[in-house]
């Protein structure tokens, strides 16, 4: 059967291509401890649950404006005004099936076939497969230690920039000093930002601040992508939303109506009440202490070494002194230990390995981590 010049040549989003193929084997009968991704073990917040029983008692669920519900638009442009410090209004709030919906929409009306992106590695995954599947030129350079006005002068010329703050996976939140100096660096160059705050509630060191957090953000043509998924725990609900400039999400919402029209009410009603749900302490203070497991368990390792991150539902793992093969590594972690983690290679990197530390309980982390280490020992003192 023919198939497309465009997707022919595209392949599956190996972090979504990994996880698929962990519960495949665990419908087969298969106990596998998954760090292949983040799936909290929290639950969403009450609000959440209360606004969805209340939705369910309403006389009915219409459709919406593709752009979303108005009053819920409106919650939530009071969401980035108080929380982001981002001068939005409702009608600069696009309401997104997840973010990576609002990602494809943003990089589509914002760029045409051939135009480059630069995005730092390690990447998500989906930043670059997007730009691929729309014919986007992605430019991957090593992320910085610090955003400095000589490493964005060094940048070459391109349409877009993405920024992930806080960043998947190395946990790496910009300070405002850098933010200053990447708005500076759009200004100097008219070059545009798309950028991905997904994990903005997930911070246990430091402050995270919006690029978008001030006055000229709309010349600046900055699109900031929101989402509940981690920051939440709704991984499932597919809840997430854009602040862009009008003129941009009125574009965004020309390609929204025959994809998917508007998000479900439902799900409408349950984003904005998570983010009216304040910050999510607990749960921070439970991936605080896994976190901190999982560092203490590999301290001292010859083959690895890892950084403590002030944010997120990753650890990243440097074992490039046990192989840059992080693909083969992962993939005989699984069939030995049945253990799955995400190969550094996937996310631009190879030597490295990410650990989502989130899921299951506290012995199943623990027992997954010493499965890890006990690999790695072995392979470490087979080649000594």
């Amino acid at each position: 059967m023919h198939l497309s010049r465009r997707i022919a040549r595209s392949r599956p989003l190996a972090t979504t291509a990994m996880h698929g193929r962990v519960e495949a084997m665990k419908e087969g009968g298969q106990q596998i401890i998954d760090f292949s991704i983040a799936i909290s073990h929290f639950q969403a917040p009450d609000m959440v649950l209360d606004a969805v029983q209340q939705g369910l008692r309403l006389p009915s669920l219409p459709y919406t404006a593709v752009g979303g519900d108005a009053q819920v638009r409106a919650r939530l442009a009071s969401k980035v005004v108080n929380d982001n410090r981002i001068p939005a209004t409702p009608a600069e709030i696009l309401v997104t099936n997840g973010c990576k919906q609002a990602l494809y929409q943003a990089l589509y009306v914002m760029a045409d076939p051939g135009d480059a992106v630069i995005i730092f590695k390690p990447h998500w995954p989906a930043y670059v497969a997007t730009c691929k599947l729309l014919e986007l030129e992605p430019v991957l350079l090593d992320l910085p230690a610090e955003i400095t006005d000589q490493v964005l002068d060094s940048l070459p010329p391109a349409r877009i920039l993405i920024i992930n703050n806080p960043h998947n996976p190395t946990g790496a939140v910009l300070s405002e000093a850098e933010l200053d100096r990447i708005a500076g660096w759009l200004k100097r160059t008219d070059t545009r930002a798309i950028v991905d705050e997904s994990y903005e509630k997930l911070i246990f060191d430091g402050v995270h601040t919006s690029l978008a957090a001030r006055a000229d953000w709309r010349e600046l043509g900055i699109v900031t992508l929101f989402s509940t998924s981690q920051s939440y725990a709704m991984m499932g609900w597919r809840a997430g939303f854009a602040v862009a400039p009008a003129q941009l999400v009125t574009a965004m919402e020309t390609l929204q109506g025959p994809i998917t029209a508007a998000v479900p009410m439902l799900m409408q009603l349950a984003m904005a009440a998570a983010f009216e749900s304040g910050e999510p302490r607990a749960m921070m203070a439970d991936y605080r202490q896994r976190r901190d497991l999982v560092l203490d368990l590999v301290h001292g390792l010859p083959w690895l070494s890892m950084r403590c991150p002030a944010s997120g539902p990753y650890l990243w793992a440097d074992v490039s002194p046990l192989t840059m093969d992080t693909a083969d590594f992962s993939e005989k972690l699984l069939a030995e230990c049945a253990v799955a983690v995400m190969p550094g290679d996937a996310l631009g990197v190879p030597g490295y390995i990410r650990i989502g530390y989130i899921s299951d309980d506290i012995a199943t982390l623990r027992r997954g981590v010493q499965a890890i280490i006990g690999f790695g020992n072995a392979m470490y003192h087979a080649t000594r």
